[in-house]
């Protein structure tokens, strides 16, 4: 039944690698001879009786490769005889004999005869074969200086390995490595600065990701091939809004509709009171912005000043504001030590937060009204520098770059891992760009409706899988990020909704602000959903009104 031509049962041929690589991680060493020469062995990939025999209904399932993987799977998972049982029944081997002989020779360290080896496997790309035989002989080379065998170590590096021309800078840090031992330990890699046993091993692991996947299959092949499946459940799911850990193997996965937030748990004041009311703006208010502390709190007055707050006390704690020009969208940079403010002169500025501007970026690089977003890690400012383009610029690289709308743009929301942007249109469209390396714009949302006032959309959900949106026509609208199909569109406002938030710590849970002077929390029927530690940006609009 043998799928590999030899004539070593599969539980000899399972003691020549996964059982071999196990023993030698625990520090032991294998006894067993070595049977046959390398140099009379070709590798060949195992097959089945039937050549290319498939499994699964679609028939795209080589029965080999399946088996191959789900031997290795048993090996990984320490079920040495239940993998040896599977390679005799099935007639399928793991590996071929020369690769159980070439795993052999490395745990052993029998480094000449694993170069040999490696040779005669029937690789066809030279640079494998030469980065594989750099790594074997650099074993070597420090296995003769750990014994203090200097002059060998030193005859491997002339005669063996930089023959092989490659790798020139490692070449030169392994010959100072001799000049100067202490130097040795700077140069080893983690592989090589364990025991010896422990260190072939990470060695023939290292080799491993050099071969092909078909000569020795990768680690843990099964549980990527798992998980990538379940990946893709995931995203093909349109209300997957729920944690991972719920995802079973044992059925298809497919959320109801009830994971999105639709059913209004608040819309009256009862259990709310005011805390402070915050006086000092001659103007309406058109942005405020919390800091990442949730201990202070900016507000921005229309083409006016912004105001620094203390949220417990309700006190002002600082002005800002630029003779002759006005204020027109303010943010706080990432560790809450500065402030970034649009001016009406179209120029950003940089604040300290006792007031003193510790720089200004002037040209076109915001609008009169305008948003405005810093990114995470305080390297990108982002604001609408024309009406129909964004600014994106790099404080520390000082470089720019501009998203090109075709429509007017009336704002924009940043996603929490800073790749991607909301753009809300003037023609009752949003677009979602990817702006973390290359521009480019990736899905279009349509549905809501925006005709006099300015609408603001954002992410939510589990992992911002969701694009959630106001509208005139008073109803909050849910797109699914990924597709840009609608969702749901909820009803309950009586007048156009010009904002919605959603929670960054609860993937359930939404907010929605609207013209009739209400604010909507919206979750699901059963209150016990599962929360997860994230964090918004902090940043709150308005449509000009205190």
């Amino acid at each position: 039944m043998g799928g590999v031509e030899d004539d070593e049962p599969a539980s000899k041929r399972m003691k020549l690698s996964s059982e071999a690589l196990i023993h030698l991680s625990n520090g032991s060493t294998v006894k067993e001879s070595i049977v046959g020469s390398s140099r009379d062995l070709m590798a060949r990939p195992p097959q089945s009786d039937g050549g290319e025999e498939v499994v699964g209904s679609k028939g795209v399932i080589k029965k080999v490769e399946f088996v191959r993987i789900i031997a290795k799977a048993l090996y990984s998972l320490g079920y040495i005889r239940s993998g040896a049982h599977l390679e005799e029944e099935s007639g399928i081997a793991l590996h071929s004999s020369i690769i159980n002989v070439f795993m052999r020779q490395v745990l052993e360290g029998d480094w000449d005869e694993s170069v040999a080896t490696l040779h005669n496997i029937g690789l066809t790309d030279e640079m494998i074969i030469k980065s594989a035989s750099f790594l074997i002989l650099e074993q070597k080379f420090f296995e003769f200086l750990d014994e203090e065998k200097v002059m060998d170590a030193l005859k491997t590096l002339r005669t063996e390995i930089s023959p092989l021309c490659i790798n020139h800078g490692r070449v030169r840090e392994l010959s100072l490595s001799i000049v100067s031992p202490s130097h040795c330990f700077t140069v080893r890699s983690p592989k090589q600065n364990t025991s010896r046993a422990r260190s072939r091993t990470k060695l023939l692991e290292e080799l491993q990701k050099l071969l092909p996947p078909t000569v020795m299959i990768p680690e843990r092949r099964l549980e990527h091939l798992v998980e990538q499946a379940l990946g893709l459940q995931r995203d093909a799911c349109m209300f997957h809004n729920s944690l991972d850990e719920e995802i079973s193997l044992f059925a298809d996965h497919q959320c109801a509709r009830d994971q999105i937030p639709s059913y209004a748990l608040q819309v009256d004041a009862n259990g709310i009171s005011l805390k402070h009311k915050l006086s000092g703006h001659q103007k309406p208010v058109s942005s405020v912005s919390w800091s990442p502390d949730d201990h202070q709190l900016l507000t921005c007055g229309v083409e006016e000043v912004v105001r620094r707050w203390d949220a417990p006390s309700g006190e002002c704690l600082s002005v800002y504001e630029k003779a002759g020009l006005g204020m027109v969208s303010c943010g706080w940079s990432p560790d809450g030590k500065w402030i970034f403010s649009g001016v009406n002169d179209k120029s950003i500025s940089l604040w300290e937060l006792d007031g003193r501007e510790l720089e200004c970026w002037k040209g076109q690089h915001t609008l009169k009204i305008s948003d405005l977003e810093i990114t995470s890690d305080g390297k990108q400012i982002i604001s609408i520098c024309r009406e129909t383009a964004i600014l994106l610029l790099d404080r520390e690289a000082k470089v720019e770059r501009f998203i090109e709308e075709d429509q007017t743009i009336t704002s924009f929301s940043l996603s929490r891992d800073n790749r991607f942007l909301l753009v809300n249109l003037l023609n009752q469209e949003i677009h979602l760009w990817s702006i973390e390396d290359d521009l480019k714009l990736v899905s279009k949302y349509r549905g809501h409706k925006r005709t006099r006032f300015i609408i603001r959309s954002c992410f939510g959900g589990l992992e911002q899988a969701f694009v959630a949106s106001g509208s005139e026509d008073s109803l909050v609208y849910i797109w699914h990020r990924g597709t840009g199909e609608l969702i749901e569109a909820l009803p309950g406002h009586s007048g156009a909704v010009n904002c919605v938030s959603w929670n960054p710590t609860n993937p359930h849970m939404l907010a929605s602000a609207s013209d009739d002077r209400t604010i909507r929390i919206w979750g699901l029927n059963n209150l016990s959903a599962k929360q997860k530690d994230t964090h918004g940006n902090g940043i709150h609009y308005c449509n000009g009104g205190t």
